[in-house]
């Protein structure tokens, strides 16, 4: 199926709302920290991601995932 709307498109929506759904399972994999909220920007340009975090001594931090869907090569 041809892509017909970027900005955001269709896959790049459902990618971020998967992730942000997988939460718990993403925190299996981080050792030393744990999610403590996910803020979504799902419907910008680029879907983003900011996940905030909190290590074992208390302190926080984020990791930012932006989601870009290439453009089609047909």
């Amino acid at each position: 199926m041809k892509t017909e709307h970027y900005n955001p498109s269709q896959i790049e929506v459902e990618m971020a709302y998967a992730l942000t759904e997988l939460k718990s399972q993403l925190g299996k994999f981080l050792t030393h920290n744990t999610i403590e909220s996910i803020e979504n920007h799902i419907q910008e340009d680029n879907p983003m991601l900011i996940f905030r975090l909190q290590d074992k001594d208390g302190d926080p931090h984020e990791v930012v995932v932006k989601i870009i869907q290439r453009a089609d090569k047909f």
